[in-house]
């Protein structure tokens, strides 16, 4: 194969969806031949591509796009400080590009580069939220008239400001002060709360149905491990997120309270990070982020390291994440035999315009395409038709706090 190098890394910025997204294209001194990545990081999408444009791309020109490995570690490296969601994401988005362009320089989907499929479309799981226990349930009904069999669901607590909710959107969108009423949230409340709606939803939907609850490290350890033994007996898929990266030390505490099955990750930047709980099996599920550990390099490191350990993958797939952040788990989904779980948010019209090739839903799992490489595409003058929308601390989370003033994670 002929000497293909890097000419320039630059950024696409684009909201077709309203949420910020960010975009590498590694171009190449091939015409015509280029890669996608996804490095978006919504709270700060500025910074990753100033890092993108103002650091790996200077740094990256000339490189040969076949020497992945090295460019991912050499660039890890030239920053000295490293692990950072910031420096994470714009080599995620360098790292899937450089994937991107290998397969289409074989001819090949990622997943076949990576070892081939394990199966053929990857199960999803979908959110339902509402203002109380049957409103959820009228959604998760409509989802699974749609063939979704995985279904996450949220509740709000009365005039609180809860995570996974429209009440959570409203102080993301407020540029109220500190003391808002809209950014309030009391953990005991809500372990109060949580357990009535899966009663609820159990009693209506049956048995069948998989059901999955994302506390969003919101709520201290000993109220964590409360709500697993509350939630228990109505047997979930997965508990998400149930402590911050910061008090992983409580997780053998809540493994020996409750056999809940749990999911924990998206936080984390560095492997090195959740070792312990792999290593210790006190998760079942591991909820990373792509690019926000660095890729597809490192994530599927990860997924192999887990299957030792019989922990399943569910990488994150929130509606910040791109269709090309989809593509790329989709490629691991299809690849890893640990997989579990795909978390999956439904791209709009504008959205499936603006990146053709976007992976397929159908009966609840997600298909790819089998073009080669990551098999997607972006619009670039479509794209600039969708800026990223206002905001007075441009894109960043307003502080939840509890009724005394203090911080509520995360």
């Amino acid at each position: 194969m002929s000497n293909v190098t890097i000419d320039r890394v630059r950024c696409i910025e684009t909201a077709p969806a309203g949420i910020r997204l960010v975009i590498v294209k590694v171009e190449t001194n091939q015409a015509g031949l280029y890669g996608l990545g996804c490095a978006t990081f919504t709270q700060r999408p500025k910074t990753a591509v100033q890092a993108v444009e103002h650091y790996l791309d200077p740094f990256l020109r000339g490189r040969n796009v076949n020497e992945i490995e090295d460019i991912y570690w050499s660039s890890q490296m030239s920053s000295y400080w490293r692990n950072g969601p910031v420096l994470n994401n714009a080599l995620s988005g360098v790292d899937m590009a450089l994937w991107d362009i290998k397969g289409k320089r074989a001819g090949m989907p990622v997943c076949e580069l990576l070892g081939g499929k394990c199966r053929m479309s990857a199960a999803t799981y979908v959110h339902a939220s509402g203002a109380e226990p049957a409103e959820v349930v009228d959604k998760a009904r409509g989802f699974m008239e749609q063939g979704y069999r995985h279904i996450r669901m949220q509740v709000e607590v009365p005039g609180q400001a809860t995570y996974g909710t429209s009440s959570d959107l409203q102080v993301e969108r407020s540029i109220d002060g500190p003391m808002s009423p809209h950014n309030i949230f009391e953990p005991a409340d809500y372990v109060r709360l949580a357990p009535r709606l899966f009663e609820y939803a159990r009693r209506e939907l049956g048995d069948e149905i998989e059901l999955l609850h994302d506390v969003h490290e919101r709520v201290p350890p000993p109220l964590a491990i409360e709500l697993a033994k509350s939630l228990e007996p109505y047997r979930l898929f997965f508990y998400e997120d149930p402590l911050p990266p910061e008090e992983i030390g409580y997780f053998d505490l809540l493994r020996r309270h409750s056999s809940i099955p749990i999911a924990m990750g998206e936080l984390f930047n560095n492997p090195n990070e959740f070792l312990p709980l792999v290593k210790d099996r006190l998760i079942d599920f591991i909820r990373l982020h792509l690019s926000q550990v660095g890729g597809i390099s490192p994530a599927k490191k990860i997924a192999s390291l887990c299957e030792f350990f019989g922990v399943r993958t569910a990488w994150h797939g929130p509606g910040d994440t791109s269709p090309i952040g989809h593509a790329a788990n989709l490629a691991l989904d299809l690849c890893c035999q640990n997989f579990g779980i795909q978390e999956f948010t439904a791209f709009n019209q504008a959205t499936l315009d603006v990146f053709p090739g976007c992976p397929r839903v159908c009966d609840g799992s997600l298909w790819p395409n089998d073009q080669p490489g990551l098999g997607i595409d972006i619009d670039e003058e479509l794209a600039a038709e969708f800026p990223f929308p206002d905001h007075p601390y441009n894109g960043a989370w307003p502080a939840i706090r509890r009724r005394d003033g203090s911080i509520v994670r995360p």
